[in-house]
């Protein structure tokens, strides 16, 4: 079974989703400028001209909106639900090489999993809304961006999420993640600030870590410059991305910082030992599995010991004293175990922890709003705990 790589995306597809009306999921327009706000056009076409991407013909949907999968099930996956696996299905469609077989800048060529949601977003006849929030990239620091998002039609101030893309640092951007930020940003009500951090084996370890708190820090101080407001700033991440939010509270409690008011891991990297129960399930699984991981740590790491400091093995590190947090960890995921160790670990240290794990979803799942109904009610937890905490 392929290793799935992410791949930057020139346009925007909007996704509906089941709370406010859209979450998005794919990129938004790569080609957004700095000090360029932009937004996306009302049923604007989805992307076709994904390199290595089969023909739509390979699958058909039997009505306007229906996700089926057509073929049998994965032997990795026998309890995949439906419309994950028709996902998984145009994800191999692909015919991606797996990660241990590429360079980093080969992998980053690759489809994505976002790629394989709006192929089968087009398969099944799914409209894209139109884009509720303003976008701009802006450089915090030299050498550091973020695309920001803002709520449409309101002055604020907002709340803001200070948001990590997944991709094991060493892959991925803001546009592939860019549904997790443009729902976050739509159902929260919020300024989402999407970090794009260095990335590895250019950028080693802890380079992706001191961009993360760098970002977090610029928030801090320029809140009220994007429509924010400094007193109600949250952190979350995906994936990698997870790692370093989780990271960003830690820092902030150690620097005397001012403490996000709450962070939100989606099936974060919070561990570095990959022979626990979930890395030995999942051998095989896409779009992530146990020889991808430990291509991702071997670009990051600068020797083997980096991947036990407690920046990268979250489960050895001190979580006494970090701000509420909500985990969501996917089923056929090398990262399960992990995750639920780290829930476990800040329920023991005095955290209020909600942990949700989605039986039948995979890695990546949780942008796949119009699609995956794991995914739309997954993002109606974090978006209600997340409203919770900085209304």
């Amino acid at each position: 079974m392929n290793h799935l790589a992410y791949r930057s995306l020139p346009l925007a597809l909007l996704l509906a989703s089941a709370l406010t009306g859209s979450a998005l999921l794919s990129s938004c327009n790569s080609k957004t400028t700095e000090s360029e706000t932009t937004t996306a056009a009302a049923g604007a076409p989805a992307d076709s001209a994904t390199t290595g991407t089969n023909a739509d013909s390979t699958a058909t949907a039997s009505a306007p909106g229906t996700v089926k999968p057509t073929m049998a099930k994965p032997a990795w996956g026998p309890n995949l639900k439906p419309e994950m696996q028709a996902v998984i299905e145009q994800l191999m469609s692909f015919k991606n090489k797996p990660l241990p077989e590429l360079t980093a800048a080969q992998a980053r060529k690759q489809p994505s999993a976002a790629d394989a949601a709006k192929k089968q977003m087009r398969l099944s006849n799914i409209p894209a809304p139109p884009l509720n929030c303003d976008t701009v990239t802006k450089t915090l620091t030299p050498g550091l961006k973020a695309r920001i998002y803002t709520p449409k039609g309101a002055a604020g101030p907002f709340p803001v999420i200070v948001y990590y893309h997944g991709g094991g640092w060493v892959i991925a951007t803001n546009d592939t993640y860019a549904a997790s930020a443009q729902a976050l940003c739509e159902q929260v009500g919020a300024v989402v600030v999407s970090v794009e951090y260095r990335k590895a084996p250019e950028h080693k370890f802890p380079a992706a870590h001191d961009d993360a708190f760098a970002a977090y820090q610029y928030v801090l101080k320029n809140a009220a410059g994007m429509k924010g407001d400094p007193a109600k700033v949250a952190v979350v991440g995906e994936s990698a991305g997870g790692n370093l939010a989780c990271n960003v509270s830690i820092m902030a409690r150690d620097k005397k910082v001012a403490l996000p008011k709450y962070q939100v891991l989606v099936y974060p990297i919070a561990g570095s030992d990959t022979n626990t129960p979930s890395y030995q399930a999942n051998t095989e699984t896409a779009p992530l599995n146990k020889g991808g991981m430990e291509w991702f740590f071997k670009n990051y790491q600068r020797t083997p010991a980096d991947l036990k400091d407690p920046r990268i093995n979250l489960v050895a590190a001190n979580l006494k004293g970090l701000e509420p947090t909500t985990i969501i960890g996917a089923d056929y995921d090398p990262l399960k175990s992990e995750g639920k160790t780290l829930a476990d670990n800040l329920t023991a240290a005095g955290v209020k922890t909600n942990y949700k794990l989605y039986e039948g979803t995979t890695h990546e799942f949780f942008g796949m709003a119009a699609v995956v109904p794991e995914a739309k009610d997954a993002q109606g937890v974090v978006v209600s705990d997340l409203k919770g905490a900085l209304k």
